[in-house]
């Protein structure tokens, strides 16, 4: 057994009731000191996980509703909202060439090059 899988194992949920849509359960957490409220669901294959962790429930013997949890894949960090803007893809280099690249205004017929 790894050590979150041990009956002394410090990360620890407890399920108490079904979610609302009942696709889940709700769950109180203890792990690191602090005891927190959540919900646990099925991983879906295909769907992201969007900064949530995939975890493992070891439920304890004689206790089902008490389990020690593994936590497969940690949380990603936040990341940093998008601007709502394209990304700036053009260098000094290309917007100094752009005549050269794509040709510059035709000029009027007649006129000299």
């Amino acid at each position: 057994m790894s050590d979150s899988t041990r009956p002394d194992s410090k990360d620890v949920a407890l399920l108490y009731a079904s979610t609302d849509d009942g696709a889940g359960a709700r769950i109180l957490r203890a792990r690191q000191g602090r005891l927190e409220a959540g919900e646990v669901r099925p991983a879906v294959d295909g769907q992201p996980l969007l900064g949530r962790e995939l975890v493992k429930l070891h439920a304890r013997p004689g206790m089902p509703r008490v389990c020690d949890v593994e936590v497969v894949h940690p949380a990603a960090p936040e990341q940093e909202p998008a601007s709502g803007r394209p990304a700036a893809v053009a260098s000094d280099e290309y917007r100094a060439n752009w005549d050269r690249i794509f040709g510059g205004p035709r000029a009027p017929a007649g006129a000299p090059n």
